[in-house]
């Protein structure tokens, strides 16, 4: 098979930048895979609530579990997905399995955000709370529909759709969220207050690099008349193509987001399971 790029590019050994932000990422998700088993470990014991709370709290640990294993299994393995491109040449970095994991993770992480709301929503009766865990999951799966359309025919202008709904999604939460504020005091009001502050950073963040980056690739690939692929062709050409490439500027655009996915993105995760817990003693 034909590959746009050459097969390998340099190496990946110390003296690369890539090689040093690899590195951390391999190391954050160690200590979050660490956090997640001392976080199961602590919400595991006997609770003092109903069998339906705690259950649910399972269930938040095992949405968590999802996120958390994901996100450590796609930074020990970074690739980019439209591009084609990864670090390591090993089966496991073909991009459909990468994007299947992170469908499943997505939409877990999108399920937290859904029951800790739902959950809130109830205790106060908020019903503009409650519509907002209600639209969370629906959206993001339509998200991940567009971001498996970028991948299979290779437009940069899905990934766009794809991030842009995150966008709405989070706007939502924290319309939802902001509803709540007037509801609780002291610790509980200043947790809401810090997750309306995150997720404002987060929503500043896809308006202003990376919403912006992927209409930018977009332009530039219908600008050299690049034809996306059939998503059949691009099926095959997600499962078996992958390009090793050890070059900063193929990556630099990807360093960003992924530094903040892999990190902050899962420590939330790990923090609504906190909050889900706690929820009682609000």
């Amino acid at each position: 098979m034909s590959l746009d790029r050459p097969a390998r590019s340099g190496s990946l050994d110390w003296s690369n930048p890539l090689a040093w932000w690899w590195g951390l990422l391999t190391l954050v998700s160690g200590v979050n895979v660490a956090a997640w088993f001392w976080l199961y470990r602590y919400l595991h014991e006997p609770q003092t609530g109903s069998l339906h709370s705690a259950s649910n709290v399972e269930l938040m640990l095992l949405f968590s579990a999802a996120y958390v294993f994901g996100c450590a299994f796609r930074s020990l393995l970074p690739r980019a997905d439209v591009q084609r491109i990864c670090l390591f040449d090993t089966w496991l970095s073909s991009v459909t399995l990468g994007r299947s994991v992170a469908t499943v993770a997505e939409v877990c992480f999108a399920a937290q955000w859904a029951m800790v709301l739902y959950r809130l929503g109830t205790m106060t009766g908020a019903d503009t709370t409650l519509n907002a865990a209600w639209a969370i999951v629906p959206l993001i799966l339509i998200a991940e529909c567009f971001s498996w359309y970028a991948v299979l025919t290779k437009n940069f202008f899905g990934n766009a759709i794809e991030n842009s709904i995150w966008g709405l999604c989070f706007f939502i939460v924290a319309v939802g969220i902001c509803r709540l504020v007037p509801e609780f005091a002291g610790p509980a009001r200043a947790v809401l207050v810090g997750a309306i502050i995150g997720i404002s950073g987060y929503l500043a963040f896809l308006a202003t690099i990376d919403v912006p980056m992927y209409l930018r690739r977009s332009r530039t690939g219908i600008a050299a008349s690049v034809r996306p692929l059939s998503p059949l062709a691009g099926l095959r050409d997600a499962s078996v193509r992958w390009v090793v490439m050890h070059e900063l500027a193929e990556w630099k655009d990807e360093i960003a987001w992924m530094s903040l996915y892999f990190s902050a993105a899962v420590w939330a995760s790990l923090a609504l399971c906190l909050c889900y817990s706690f929820v009682r003693h609000f």
